[in-house]
């Protein structure tokens, strides 16, 4: 029974997050290294591990989130080893060194309670739409994971003049010290009867990296925010 499973046993930890696959994190907890994980994202642990959802730390800026951009987030503690998942969404896990990435919140699985986080609006996209665009920006030394509908890619923008254009919808995440203006256009959608016509795009330029997912989002990102 146990031989045709034997290669899906866990391996042994070797970072503090790392993929267990493709589709699952997994994350070593030690007693004073406390997680910030998305709530309901746990599938499975070892060990003695407790979790407070919207701890302190989190309420505190749980204010901005009446914008739209947040996540319900629990803090895990504890001793063990501890398997998160989000609906089968691939796992990308980051380690940040001493820089930041800013997040779109619905792709955020799990990052290092230690790490330096707030939700921020995204400057140049407001006469867009409405308010504009809000992310959550992550810094420090630690570790994040996200997710991701599907294989992502990253792109390098290179520092180039040449800008990076990504449809709003498919956007995981990017380095927060590139320059981000809206852009707008019409999909292709539009030109076979299927779309709305005028659609938005946002421009990358600068040095730094943006990570897009295969799959747009089912929510419109750059929609009035009440």
């Amino acid at each position: 029974m146990n031989q045709p499973l034997a290669g899906f046993a866990p391996a042994p930890v070797t970072a503090r997050m790392e993929n267990h696959g493709s589709h699952m994190l997994k994350v070593a907890l030690q007693t004073g290294n406390d997680l910030l994980a998305r709530v309901g994202s746990m599938v499975a642990y070892e060990g003695f591990i407790q979790y407070e959802p919207n701890p302190p730390a989190v309420r505190q800026i749980a204010r901005d989130w009446a914008t739209g951009e947040g996540a319900p987030l629990m803090k895990c503690s504890g001793d063990g080893l501890l398997y998160l998942a989000d609906y089968g969404a691939d796992v990308v896990v980051i380690n940040l060194n001493g820089d930041g990435i800013s997040v779109n919140a619905t792709n955020l699985l799990a990052f290092d309670a230690h790490l330096s986080w707030g939700v921020e609006r995204v400057k140049g996209l407001a006469k867009f739409a409405g308010q504009g665009l809000w992310n959550t920006r992550i810094s420090g030394q630690g570790w994040v994971a996200l997710t991701s509908r599907g294989t992502p890619i990253v792109v390098d923008c290179g520092g180039g003049e040449d800008e990076t254009y990504v449809d709003p919808d498919a956007l995981v995440a990017w380095s927060p010290n590139l320059k981000v203006k809206g852009k707008r256009s019409f999909k292709a959608q539009s030109l076979i009867g299927r779309g709305s016509g005028e659609a938005y795009q946002m421009a990358f330029s600068g040095q730094g990296i943006v990570v897009v997912q295969p799959s747009e989002d089912s929510t419109d990102r750059l929609r009035v925010r009440g």
